[in-house]
């Protein structure tokens, strides 16, 4: 299986993003972060993707599951591996 897609847009401070990318990191998947502080032009992309205006807000392979709770609501549920094809 091909290594999933992962774009996360993020905020430098934000506690929720180094989370979300703690928990990434540790599965082991590699991820594209999008630091919207730093690309101000890419949080008007988030919002149109997402429908969200908060960070962080997570796409795997183009679907977006939401933000920090979301995705470790999936890890609780045993459906992020399937999503990330690790397991």
């Amino acid at each position: 299986m091909s290594a999933p897609e992962i774009d996360i847009y993020t905020t430098q401070f934000c506690p929720f993003c180094v989370r979300a990318k703690m928990l990434l990191d540790k599965k082991g998947v590699a991820y594209n972060e999008i630091p919207v502080d730093q690309q101000p032009e890419k949080r008007s992309e988030m919002e149109q993707r997402s429908g969200g205006t908060s960070v962080p807000q997570i796409f795997i392979n183009g679907k977006h599951i939401g933000g920090c709770d979301e995705m470790y609501e999936l890890e609780m549920d045993e459906e992020l591996d399937k999503l990330l094809g690790t397991e």
